[in-house]
């Protein structure tokens, strides 16, 4: 993948492995997803961030929306607010594309600032009109989950030669 602007860009076979991966997502949504008089919709999940113009920034964020799909058996992508793609809507429009009727859009932000607060909500806000029949909702902001504080410690533990040992 290489930069055009500031807009990643992946060669026809990296773009060729990552739609192959999206169409395993669906067909695994075909054999989960809702089955006659089920009232499930199908459900997918959207990792949004900020976007970067550092291309290995928005492969971790892809890379950790594939892990998230693998351990919740949901189709999962990344959606960028800026500096990368796909943004916010492609990734909304592609999901309900493919039979999506319920969106998960995690914010991949540490704290509630103005992106979490306004940007997000306002975004969101635009899908919901333009698709009316999906399901679309937003989580908390990684700060106020509890097992931050563990993966800080974490980082601290792997950080000090000793662990934390005094």
């Amino acid at each position: 993948m290489y930069t055009a602007g500031a807009w990643p860009v992946w060669s026809e076979g990296e773009f060729e492995q990552r739609r192959e991966t999206w169409r395993r997502q669906m067909v695994r949504v075909s054999r989960n997803g809702v089955k006659a008089g089920m009232k499930e919709p199908v459900t997918a999940i959207i990792l949004f961030a900020h976007g970067s113009t550092v291309p290995e920034a928005n492969q971790g964020v892809a890379r950790l929306a594939e892990e998230v799909s693998r351990r919740a058996q949901y189709p999962a992508r990344c959606a960028f607010l800026e500096l990368a793609h796909p943004d916010l809507a492609a990734a909304v429009a592609g999901f309900v594309a493919a039979g999506i009727r319920r969106i998960v859009v995690i914010p991949y932000f540490l704290s509630m600032g103005v992106h979490v607060r306004q940007d997000l909500p306002r975004l969101i806000e635009q899908q919901r009109v333009l698709f009316p029949e999906v399901e679309i909702l937003a989580s908390q902001s990684l700060e106020s989950h509890s097992g931050m504080a563990g993966v800080v410690l974490d980082r601290v533990r792997e950080t000090l030669p000793n662990g934390m040992k005094r």
